[in-house]
């Protein structure tokens, strides 16, 4: 019987001290698994540490690359792409690093054009992805208008086009814009270019290809033929070697000496239909640039198709924009006109909606103020506001200081005084 009772004793002693050891052990594993994670958890504050280093040191080289006013920029290089349109090769006077920008984004240029009284500020998307030396725009010519063909055609793009050449020195202002493709992303994207509006979603192609992004592409471009199609033989480069990207081309006007399939893919305009054949769904983001009716059209469709506002972006520059294609708001009434002081001018003059913007009024009525993109973007029309406070019908293109309003895109709110 003592026997027993000392083997069940003993086996009890052994259980407790195989007990104690697996505890011990698990304590120990816990203990190592513990350790593990506080080390994997402290290199992954050192990566983000490091990381957010990397990144402020980034933005503050950029800053100082960046600058205020105007820069002076020699055209190293011009090379014409299509008919009356030329590329535009830009680096700085000074030698010093140029500030990279978002593929999309424009240089807004203040040009002396003979036989004008005072320099021409306009906007020109950038054509090419960011590089470390120079810049580069691309400039179509723009004609006189169809039903008035007697009128000169554009002023600054005539002279970019027959003017400018290499050796010249122009006053640039550092990239800016609203319109851009978030590189940091990898979502689908549709680009889209109308005629010239090839320029800012060009850029983005070749940010797109320039990184190395397998990022889903689409790339639609519409012309009227071959006469008028800039970056041809660039676009059949990168289709070829990128699998990524669908590159497709619409001429509307082909002549005999177009070959389709070869030149172009497609005898007709950019349009819904078109998407609709091509693209697997509506399930992209769409970003487009072209002439006020190629506009008009492209977005109409989109928005037809179902494609939520949110996933459209455009760019605008000048009168002709795609908020034609919205109903326009509705003018004010007599009784709620509202007084409008130019107080440099000593005129005082009645809003009662029949004008887009405070430019318009202004200029109708003998009032100039300096302007340039004439869609927000480039802030040559800003002037000080002394009373009163304006509106918006839709985000700026760049950050205007308290005081202070867009004159090009905004109306008043209530009487207003400004100090034009």
């Amino acid at each position: 019987m003592f026997e027993q009772i000392g083997l069940i004793v003993g086996a009890a002693i052994c259980v407790g001290v195989l007990l104690q050891l697996v505890m011990m052990t698990l304590t120990s594993l816990r203990r190592v698994v513990d350790d593990r994670r506080a080390r994997e958890l402290e290199l992954e504050l050192l990566r983000t540490q490091i990381e957010a280093s990397r990144k402020r040191r980034a933005l503050t080289a950029e800053a100082e690359k960046a600058w205020e006013g105007w820069r002076k920029f020699e055209v190293f290089r011009k090379v014409v792409e299509a008919a009356d349109t030329s590329s535009i090769y830009l680096r700085p006077h000074d030698k010093r690093p140029l500030p990279g920008f978002a593929p999309g984004q424009y240089l807004t240029f203040q040009l002396n054009v003979p036989g004008q009284d005072k320099p021409l500020v306009r906007c020109y998307s950038l054509s090419d992805s960011a590089r470390e030396d120079y810049y580069r725009v691309t400039i179509k010519k723009v004609p006189p208008p169809r039903d008035k063909p007697e009128l000169p055609p554009g002023r600054s793009s005539t002279f970019f086009n027959e003017v400018v050449a290499e050796g010249d020195i122009l006053d640039v202002k550092a990239p800016h814009g609203a319109f851009y493709l978030d590189m940091t992303r990898d979502n689908p994207v549709v680009l889209i270019g109308g005629g010239i509006g090839i320029t800012p979603v060009l850029s983005m192609l070749n940010a797109i290809v320039d990184s190395g992004s397998k990022r889903e592409t689409w790339f639609f471009l519409g012309v009227r033929g071959g006469k008028d199609h800039p970056f041809k033989e660039h676009l059949q480069q990168i289709a070829a070697e990128h699998e990524n990207v669908h590159v497709h081309v619409c001429y509307s006007n082909p002549t005999d000496a177009d070959v389709e399939g070869k030149d172009y893919q497609h005898a007709e305009r950019v349009s819904k239909d078109l998407f609709q054949r091509l693209l697997p769904s509506n399930n992209y983001q769409y970003y487009l640039c072209g002439p006020g009716p190629f506009m008009e059209a492209v977005v109409g469709g989109l928005e037809d198709w179902g494609v939520p506002s949110d996933n459209i972006h455009f760019e605008a520059f000048g009168p002709a924009s795609v908020k034609k294609a919205k109903p326009p708001a509705p003018k004010t009434d007599a009784a709620e006109a509202v007084e409008i002081t130019f107080a440099k001018s000593g005129k005082k003059l009645q809003w009662d909606g029949s004008f887009e913007n405070v430019l318009e009024l202004a200029e109708a009525n003998g009032v100039m103020i300096d302007s340039g993109c004439r869609a927000g973007n480039c802030g040559t029309c800003i002037t000080a506001i002394k009373n009163g406070k304006v509106k918006y019908p839709k985000d700026t293109g760049i950050e205007v200081e308290a005081g202070s309003c867009l004159t090009c895109i905004c109306a008043p709110d209530g009487p207003l005084e400004l100090d034009a």
